[in-house]
Parts: structure tokens; sequence; C-alpha cells
């Protein structure tokens, strides 16, 4: 089993007590477990996508999470509680997720930036903070596409290719990432619209 859950580079290990909160039993390769979390987050995507509602509250973060997670892990849709290579301490995540969001709201109010780089600084902030064991990247990004569609522009394309997948697009994204953590928003607004 243990080669199920192993990470691609610059993706969030998960904790022994985390992988025992897989769902389905058939899952027996990392294949299966892709397979079965990208069904999930479809339906997630689908459940977001019906609903007209503002996005910029814990509340909906989290539901969204357990949408796109919770047929897959146990702890979907639960603030993580244990540290990670990447993110804040996990008791300061309420505080920070909160700030970012009404962060993102102050923006969209007094148009600080354009609208791509609005999204992406939310992404950004998301990514982060990483609130969640795992799937922060791909909640993130359907956090800012649901936020781009809310203000009539078109959905960001984030490189046209599975990330997961895609080795060379990955390291683009987490690059990307990384500029943005030195306040280089530029690479990653140009990578969500590639």
């Amino acid at each position: 089993m243990s080669g199920v859950f192993r990470h691609a580079a610059g993706a969030t290990p998960l904790t022994w007590e985390e992988m025992q909160d897989v769902i389905p039993v058939h899952i027996a390769y990392r294949r299966d477990l892709d397979e079965a979390e990208q069904a999930n987050i479809l339906r997630g995507q689908d459940w977001a996508l019906a609903r007209r509602r503002s996005i910029l509250n814990e509340k909906f973060i989290l539901a969204l999470h357990k949408r796109m997670f919770g047929d897959v892990w146990r702890w979907a849709g639960r603030f993580r509680t244990s540290a990670r290579n990447i993110g804040i301490d996990h008791w300061l995540i309420p505080v920070a997720l909160r700030q970012a969001l009404e962060d993102c709201e102050a923006w969209l109010e007094f148009e600080s930036y354009p609208m791509d780089e609005i999204a992406v600084r939310l992404h950004h902030k998301l990514v982060w903070i990483h609130p969640f064991p795992n799937g922060n990247g791909r909640h993130a990004r359907l956090v800012v596409d649901l936020l781009m569609m809310q203000a009539g522009r078109e959905r960001f394309s984030w490189g046209r290719a599975t990330l997961r997948e895609a080795g060379e697009m990955r390291e683009r994204y987490i690059g990307a990432l990384r500029r943005a953590d030195g306040f280089d928003m530029a690479p990653l607004v140009a990578f969500a619209r590639s």
C-alpha cells in the first residue's frame, strides 16, 4: 500500500494516520487513487458550478474541499492538524484563511489589481496556507476559477494539462508559486493563462 501514496515532487506527503483514512477499499495502485480523486473532483466541481453563492467564506471553502475529496478521504473538508513540508503552522489556519478571504474581498472592492492578478493572489495565499492534508493546489485552482466565473471572466487554463501527470508543466507551476512567494506574481498569472 505504501506505493499508492508516493507523492510527486512538490506535492504534500500524507502522515501515516492520514493514509489510513482512504475510503475506497479497491485502491491498490497510485493510478487507482488518482482516478478516484479525479472522479470525486469532477463531482465537486459540478456541485460548485450549480450554486450561486459567495465563495469567499470559510464555510464554502470547507464544503468545496469535502465535495472534491469526501468520497476518497475521511479527512476531506477539515483543516489539517499536523505540520507539513510547506504551509503555515496548523493552528494558524483558520485565522490566516479568514484574512486571505477578506484580503480578496478588499482587492475586489477597491480594484486593487487586475482581475487575473486578484485571482492568482488568492490562489497563492490558499496554497501558501495549505489548509488541508492534501489536495490544496487542486482545491485552490477551482476556488479561483469559480471566483473568475462569478466576476464574468473566463476560467484559467492552468497549463492545459493535468498537473499531476505533466512533469514539466508541474515544475513550471511549482516554480511560479515559488516566485509568488517572493511577491512576483507575473509568472503565476502567465502560467494560469497558459
